[in-house]
């Protein structure tokens, strides 16, 4: 049992704001987004026990790495989804479900 469900206080606003889900997956590497999330527009990549955020309008890392070939597919993809991402974080500001994106082939 989760920490939001426990006591019959179950809360689908903190559910939502702790919980990152998964957009896309790809190779091993897990792409999410958080509700209600600070500024600048981004994503967040895991791969392995590697973490990072990266801007969507840039494609900078504002946070994190990845291994050199995991950060290059990343980039590869979000360059080909920037506009799928944009229209996900603004349901993921408005607390709406997120649209999965198509992975990287």
């Amino acid at each position: 049992m989760f920490w939001w469900q426990r006591k019959g206080r179950f809360s689908l606003s903190l559910y939502k704001e702790f919980m990152m889900p998964e957009i896309s997956r790809f190779f091993g590497i897990i792409i999410g987004m958080f509700f209600n999330e600070h500024n600048p527009p981004h994503f967040h990549a895991r791969y392995g026990d590697w973490h990072a955020e990266i801007d969507i309008q840039t494609l900078r890392f504002i946070g994190g790495d990845l291994p050199k070939r995991a950060k290059a597919m990343v980039l590869e993809w979000a360059e080909e989804h920037r506009d799928e991402l944009m229209a996900n974080r603004i349901l993921a500001r408005e607390m709406q479900e997120l649209k999965n994106i198509k992975p990287l082939e």
